[in-house]
């Protein structure tokens, strides 16, 4: 008896250390080493959005004439971030703003385009991708009664992520459209908008609807 279970001891541990052997010489040691055959995920989903005008906000994030003006990205979505910005207007909705650059002294007139000028008390210079850590926008937005958040500006991973991401953990709704958010590549976009579509915690996930500005009403 004592035999056979030697026996089979050393057939288990042969059979792990092959095992271990198969795997070190199938697998890369890290993601560097398997770079160049990592493959794009199958595209988002999008789905149209109804938002209530006086509980959303609509949060146009860093889009200066300094950083929003060199990026290709970032000026082709100056339509859409104006159209919707018009319809939140006209919906009663809150509108808050971010601004960065300008060595910190960024106002309202480095805005990427004066058909969107942000109005006093809606605006905050800040820094980093998520625009509620060291700002008052969190308190703002209770103060409104918001329930539903709407991300514009650039770049997509990070105020997108950021901002987005920390709304849906703060618990709010979040609606994120593509065609309002740039980065400097379009591979920033895709992870960025991947992310929070499906690989990001489910806590954003659940709370995130990707959308564009075309299937958006108020």
């Amino acid at each position: 008896m004592l035999k056979m279970r030697n026996l089979l001891r050393g057939a288990i541990a042969a059979t792990v250390t092959v095992m271990i052997a198969f795997a070190a010489s199938s697998s890369a040691a890290d993601i560097l080493d398997d770079w160049a055959t990592a493959k794009a995920p199958p595209p988002i989903e999008l789905k149209p959005a109804t938002v209530d005008g006086p509980t959303t906000a609509l949060l146009i994030l860093d889009m200066m004439k300094a950083n929003c003006g060199a990026r290709p990205r970032c000026v082709a979505t100056v339509p859409a971030v104006k159209k919707l910005h018009d319809a939140a207007r006209a919906a009663g909705a809150m509108v808050w703003y971010s601004f960065v650059g300008s060595n910190g002294m960024a106002t309202p007139a480095d805005m990427m385009d004066p058909g969107f000028m942000a109005r006093d008390g809606e605006w905050a210079r800040q820094n980093g991708p998520d625009k509620f850590i060291g700002s008052n926008l969190d308190e703002k937005l209770k103060a409104r009664g918001i329930k539903t958040v709407i991300v514009c500006g650039t770049s997509f991973q990070g105020v997108g992520i950021g901002t987005g991401g920390g709304a849906a953990q703060r618990g709010y709704k979040v609606i994120i459209p593509i065609d309002c958010l740039s980065s400097e590549d379009t591979y920033s976009e895709q992870y960025a908008a991947y992310h929070l579509f499906r690989s990001g915690p489910a806590v954003v996930t659940s709370q995130v609807t990707m959308t564009r500005s075309s299937m958006l009403k108020f």
